[in-house]
């Protein structure tokens, strides 16, 4: 027998839930609160690959930087060729011009969906042949620990992969503004 106020916990059989008597603490935000929320996130998401790309770009065009890539863009098939066209350091203003590029075209989509959609595509391309050297760098796997453990090459590149994500969502959302406006 239940008393009233008590909840009843029969195994096996279909009970209504009970109702706690203590309040929850954690709620859902309002719906204008979510949506706040969600507009911070697109800000942060869209911005925060602004600023990586325009950093990681603008260091392209020093000596330390352009010598710090070298073993990835020499182990790599997609970039190998560009040591053969151009000289380290020029292979590297190239990929660091791209990456300001494509930084300045999302930075772009207030006033330009378009411009968005270029710099989105380009983020995208930037991140997927980051990610390949997963496949081709020096010490992306922890030799002494193996598969699946990161070694600092791995440690370096796995962030690409958030990257990757927020610039299809922009590639999605500009190419979608564009094609309404």
């Amino acid at each position: 027998m239940t008393h009233p106020g008590h909840a009843r916990f029969d195994v096996g059989r279909s009970t209504t839930p009970a109702v706690s008597p203590i309040p929850s603490r954690a709620t859902a935000p309002t719906p204008a609160g979510a949506d706040a929320i969600a507009r911070a996130g697109t800000f942060v998401a869209r911005y925060g690959v602004v600023v990586i790309l325009l950093a990681i770009g603008l260091l392209k065009f020093t000596a330390a930087e352009a010598e710090g890539i070298r073993p990835l863009v020499t182990t790599s098939p997609l970039l190998r060729w560009m040591y053969a066209v151009w000289s380290v350091r020029d292979a590297s203003r190239v990929i660091g011009a791209i990456e300001i590029v494509a930084a300045l075209g999302i930075a772009l989509r207030a006033v330009s969906a378009r411009a968005a959609v270029v710099g989105s595509a380009l983020a995208v391309g930037t991140f997927l042949i980051t990610l390949s050297f997963f496949a081709t760098a020096p010490g992306v796997w922890d030799a002494t620990h193996g598969f699946p453990f990161l070694g600092g090459s791995g440690q370096f590149l796995v962030k690409d992969l958030v990257l990757l994500g927020a610039s299809v969502w922009s590639l999605g959302e500009a190419s979608s503004a564009a094609r309404r406006g």
